[in-house]
Order: C-alpha cells, then sequence, then structure tokens
C-alpha cells in the first residue's frame, strides 16, 4: 500500500486539471464530484497507506517515494520525492480529511456563486501544493510546496475580485508572506553553501555533525528559517494579512486556518527541528514569539464586531500556543494541538458560514442574536467547537491539548514561570472572546433585522454532514492523549517519537500537574462565567465599561491589530510610495534613454552622409584607405 503514496498529492491534482481544461463545459453537480471527489479518494488513499504505515513500519521509521530526478547539474540532484513518517502522517492526514469535509461544504455553499468550477480549481490546487509540502523528501520540493500555497491563498482570498477590496486583502497576503518566504529561500542557499545537499534527512545529518550548538551558521539559518514560519503562519511580526484574509469565501477561510497555509509554519519548525535545537537562543525565540503572539490576538479578538475576524484573530492566537510548544521543546504537543485545532477550527468557520448564509452573508455580530432556536444543529455544532477552542475541562478535546501545551511551557527544561503565565492568560483571553462570539449569536435576543429574517432555515446536509463529523471529532478525539497526566507514553506522542524528539520536562510531581491542570480548567471556566455576566447577565455593566475614554482608547487599539498596519504604512507602505511617486519616470531609464539619444543622433549624422553623389562616396573612400594606412603606419 505504500506504494500509493504518489495518489495522494496526485488525485488533487488531477482535479486541478480536469476543472482548468473543461471545467467550463461542466455543470455544477460535475464540478462539484470532481473537486470534492479529488480530494475524497486523496483521503481514502491517505488512511489505506497510514493502516499499511502503521501496521508495518519500515525498519528506518520512513518510506521515501522517488519518482523522478528533478535537476540534475554538477552533483546537484534533488528528485520528486516523498517522504512518509509519523510527522507526515499526522499532517497529510489532517489535510486530506478535513480537506475533503471544506470541500464537501462548498459544494452546497458556493453554488450559488459565479466561477464554481474555478473556485473547486483553486481549491484543489491548494491541497495538492500542501501535500507536496508536507510530503517533500528534500527542501526544493518543499518550497515548490510552499510557494503553491501562497498562490492559491492569493487566488483564494481575492476569488471575488470584482470588489476592490477583497484584491487588496489578496494582495497583502501574498506580499506579506513573501517577506518570510524571501527569509526561507536565504536559508536555503546557506544551507546548500554550508552542507552540499537540500535533501531533509541527510541535511540534518550533516548539520548535527558540522554545526556547533549555538554556533553563528546554526542561529542564522534557524532565524532565517524562523522567518518563513512567521509569515506563512502568521505570526509576530508577520500577522497582519491573515485578518484581511477574511475576504475570501468561508470555506477558503477554513481551509486556510484548519488544514493548509497557516501550519506550514509549524510543520517546517518541526522537520528541521535538528537545526533549531543547534541554535538553542532561536528556539527559545520561538516560545517567546508564540507567547506574545497569542496574547497580542486574544486581545485584539475581544473587540471583534465581524465572526470571521474574531476567528482569524483566534487561530494566530492558536498557531502562537504551538509556536510557544515548540520552543520549550514539547514537539509532539505542538502538533497534537496542530490536530485538535484542525478539527475545532474548521467546525467554527463552517458553523459561521452557516450563519452567515442563512442570514444573507451578514458577518456583524452584532446584528444577529436569538439563532440558537433558529438554527439548533448548527449552534450545538458551534458550540462544541467554542468549547473545544476554551478548551472547556473534560469534555473538549481541545483541553487536552492546550492544557498539555500550557503545562509543557512551565515544567520543559527551557519554560518557565513566565511562559507559563502568558499560556494561561492566553486560555482566560480564549474563553473570553469565543464566548462573547457565541453568546452574541445564539444566545442574546434576537435583533430587529435577524426577526425580519425569521423564519431561518438550516442548511442543507452537504454543509450539515461536515459539522456533524467535525464536532464529533473536537469531542473525541481528545482521549489519544489522555494517559500523560501519568507520566506515560501517549499513543500519540509514542507514535510522533518515531519522527520528532521526545519531551523532557523536569518531571513535577503529578500532583503539581493536577493542580496547574485545575488552574488552566479554572481559567477556561472563569472566562466562560465573566463574560455571561457582563455580555448576558448585566449588559449595562459593560456598557459603563466601553463608555471610559481608556476603554475606548485600548478598543480602537486592539480593534485596528493593536495598530500595525498603520505602523506598517508609515514605515514602508507610504515611504515607498513616495519613493515611486518622485521616481515615477524611473532614474534607470535615463542611461536606456541616452543610449537611445545616442544612436538615434548618429544614425542622423551618419545619413547626412548618404547624398546619391557617387564622387563624395569615392572621396570617402580615399579619405578612409589614407587614414587606415595613416594608422597602420604610425601604430
Amino acid at each position: 500500500m505504500l506504494e500509493l503514496l504518489w495518489l495522494i498529492p496526485a488525485f488533487p491534482l488531477a482535479g486541478f486539471l480536469a476543472l482548468t481544461l473543461v471545467g467550463s463545459r461542466l455543470s455544477r453537480t460535475e464540478a462539484a464530484y470532481v473537486g470534492a471527489g479529488s480530494v475524497g479518494l486523496s483521503a481514502v488513499v491517505t488512511l489505506l497507506v497510514g493502516l499499511s504505515f502503521m501496521a508495518a513500519p519500515p525498519a528506518a521509521g520512513s518510506f521515501v517515494q522517488t519518482l523522478w530526478v528533478w535537476v540534475d547539474v554538477a552533483g546537484f540532484r534533488p528528485a520528486f520525492a516523498f517522504h512518509l513518517d509519523a510527522l507526515s502522517l499526522t499532517m497529510i492526514f489532517v489535510v486530506t480529511f478535513v480537506g475533503f469535509l471544506i470541500h464537501l461544504y462548498s459544494v452546497e455553499y458556493m453554488m450559488e456563486e459565479e466561477g464554481y468550477s474555478r473556485f473547486f480549481a483553486y481549491m484543489n490546487l491548494f491541497v495538492c501544493a500542501m501535500l507536496t509540502l508536507l510530503l517533500a523528501d528534500n527542501l526544493m520540493l518543499l518550497l515548490l510546496g510552499w510557494e503553491g500555497v501562497g498562490l492559491c491563498s492569493y487566488l483564494l482570498i481575492g476569488f471575488f475580485y470584482k470588489d476592490e477590496a477583497n484584491s487588496a486583502a489578496a494582495s497583502k497576503a501574498f506580499i506579506v508572506t513573501r517577506v518570510g518566504d524571501t527569509a526561507m529561500l536565504m536559508a536555503l542557499f546557506l544551507l546548500f553553501a554550508e552542507l552540499g545537499t537540500l535533501d531533509i534527512q541527510a541535511l540534518l545529518e550533516r548539520a548535527g555533525q558540522q554545526f556547533q550548538p549555538g554556533s553563528g551558521m546554526a542561529t542564522a539559518v534557524a532565524l532565517l528559517l524562523l522567518g518563513g514560519a512567521v509569515g506563512k503562519s502568521a505570526q509576530l511580526p508577520l500577522q497582519t494579512w491573515l485578518p484581511d484574509a477574511m475576504a475570501g469565501p468561508t470555506p477558503v477561510s477554513a481551509l486556510i486556518h484548519a488544514a493548509t497555509m497557516v501550519t506550514a509554519g509549524v510543520y517546517l519548525i518541526a522537520r528541521t527541528h535538528v537545526l533549531f535545537t543547534l541554535a538553542p537562543a532561536v528556539l527559545s525565540l520561538v516560545a517567546v514569539i508564540g507567547t506574545l503572539t497569542l496574547l497580542m490576538a486574544g486581545f485584539a479578538a475581544l473587540v471583534q464586531s465581524d465572526i470571521k475576524r474574531v476567528l482569524a484573530y483566534s487561530t494566530i492566537s492558536q498557531i502562537g500556543y504551538m509556536f510557544l510548544a515548540l520552543g520549550v521543546g514539547a514537539w509532539s504537543a505542538a502538533l497534537f494541538h496542530f490536530m485538535i485545532h484542525a478539527f475545532f477550527k474548521a467546525l467554527l468557520f463552517l458553523g459561521a458560514g452557516a450563519v452567515i448564509m442563512s442570514l444573507h452573508h451578514e458577518q456583524d455580530m452584532y446584528r444577529m442574536g436569538g439563532l440558537r432556536r433558529q438554527m439548533p444543529f448548527t449552534f450545538w455544532c458551534f458550540l462544541i467547537g467554542s468549547g473545544a477552542l476554551a478548551a472547556v475541562p473534560v469534555v473538549t478535546a481541545g483541553f487536552y491539548s492546550k492544557d498539555l501545551i500550557i503545562w509543557n511551557a512551565y515544567n520543559s527544561e527551557i519554560g518557565g514561570v513566565w511562559l507559563w503565565a502568558g499560556a494561561l492568560a492566553g486560555a482566560l483571553l480564549t474563553s473570553i472572546y469565543t464566548f462573547r462570539m457565541v453568546f452574541l449569536t445564539f444566545y442574546r435576543e434576537a435583533t430587529e433585522w435577524v426577526r425580519h429574517l425569521m423564519p431561518i432555515h438550516e442548511p442543507g446536509p452537504c454543509v450539515r454532514i461536515p459539522l456533524g463529523v467535525l464536532a464529533v471529532l473536537s469531542v473525541a478525539a481528545g482521549v489519544i492523549e489522555l494517559p500523560h497526566t501519568m507520566g506515560s507514553l501517549t499513543l500519540f506522542s509514542g507514535f510522533l517519537n518515531t519522527a520528532l524528539p521526545e519531551y523532557h520536562g523536569v518531571h513535577a510531581s503529578y500532583g503539581t500537574e493536577l493542580l496547574f491542570e485545575l488552574l488552566a480548567a479554572v481559567a477556561s471556566l472563569g472566562g466562560i462565567w465573566l463574560v455571561w455576566t457582563l455580555v448576558m447577565a448585566s449588559p449595562s455593566s459593560m456598557e459603563r465599561i466601553a463608555e471610559q475614554p481608556w476603554a475606548r482608547g485600548l478598543e480602537r487599539l486592539w480593534f485596528s491589530g493593536w495598530g500595525f498596519d498603520a505602523l506598517y504604512d508609515a514605515l514602508f507602505v507610504k515611504p515607498w510610495l513616495w519613493c515611486a511617486k518622485v521616481n515615477k519616470d524611473d532614474f534607470i531609464d535615463v542611461f536606456y534613454r541616452a543610449v537611445a539619444f545616442v544612436t538615434e543622433t548618429l544614425h542622423f549624422v551618419v545619413s547626412m552622409t548618404q547624398t546619391g553623389a557617387v564622387r563624395w562616396y569615392a572621396t570617402g573612400i580615399a579619405v578612409g584607405a589614407v587614414l587606415t594606412v595613416g594608422l597602420v603606419i604610425i601604430l
């Protein structure tokens, strides 16, 4: 079965090619079968390959399938080859299965939109690029997938390109992530120059032999790779593109946030973990960036009115938890939270999409309310996803994944009380902004606008089936990490430890860990209680707080994402536009205009000699001959 590995990215690629070439001649039903079916086939093959891999693991712990040699120049021979191990298998499982559910959801959600087959073509290419990135055996092939998801994000965020704001959001995502991509490309040049290969496994082995821990080269490479990771995963300071990416259709938001794109940075750090462990200062920086990002995004989410922007800042925050886990060496905890986050974040985006679709594409939570009675199925699914995001203890998978990170942040050898405090504060913020969203959308009394739309109907089966499946996973998936409270190796971490280093904590007592779990549970439940008190039980108290000058100032700051857009606009955009205006004629063209002027002048001078008089031609030949002979004699 392992030989079928190449089919996993091939099916979405075939779907993209079919929809691109003949999509305009297909009916919407046929386009849906091709678009969703190709990713569904990829998910089936992933299941078969995964079962075969786990039933009879290869002796080396990984399986490599080489399709062909891509480039062969002066000993540089990167292959178009796929590498399957526990890490890549976990990632492709999430991408294919969650991706299929999102494609199935899109069949109904996008049915009335223009460009139906074009949408599925872009989505198929997106999944193909992400799978290529995850399965790549060398960094050159990984870069192909890396840039592929960047291109597809541009196409999908700007899918409704007739709206100028959507095109601007797509351009912003493309340009901001290019900053990180440039850093990553520089890292690849350095690695090849120093180690002579881009094959990931050989590269990591040589790096361990040639780079000294903490050396300048190891630090430089790790920093550049981190630059690429923060760009794709929307972490400080390159997080500004992700909230604006909500301009794309809701299924696109779900795919970007849950299964592709933003998790690429997490995968890159995990895949190149040897390079980061050789640069402990950079690894600590990963943890600090993650902590600061999860707090910054959490505060920003508190004041958003657009339901999708709340979820966007939530994604930035939750990726911050993954970076925190990577930074403290809790590799399997980061991947566990990645998987659980994919389930509940896809559920939340798809649930938000169902609400938006039923309310005629309204996204302002302050215009909603009372929807739990009108849309009970969507409400319960959304509530389950919200509980998982807020880490409601015991009953949701999100509690186990987030609690594991919070505990590891304190208990790790390179962690500490400040990282733990930041993670715990982030859990409180998450609980507050998540249930503020729930109460405003579903519990609060319906607004006049919503009452005018009643009765509001639930969406059809293509929307409800993905919601139901993801709701079950958001609750049940936590069981694979349950035994960690007793210090034993869990099924999930034991599986991942064949590809990633085992976590090493300071081995605090079971009672201490239980206490910290209790604190995490209090933060989650306390946040829910607080937001219920302020939003539902005593809204007048919230209004009085909001009227304070300091509160209005904080609201403006947080609503703008801490002013990063304005800062970058002042530091980079406006100076660049000023230079472009001053240099509108492009000074470099002066040289080429001068060349053209000299050429035209010489042409004019020479053309003056073309009189048609034979005597002048003979005289010219004679004078030329004399000058030539004279120069020969003199020289």
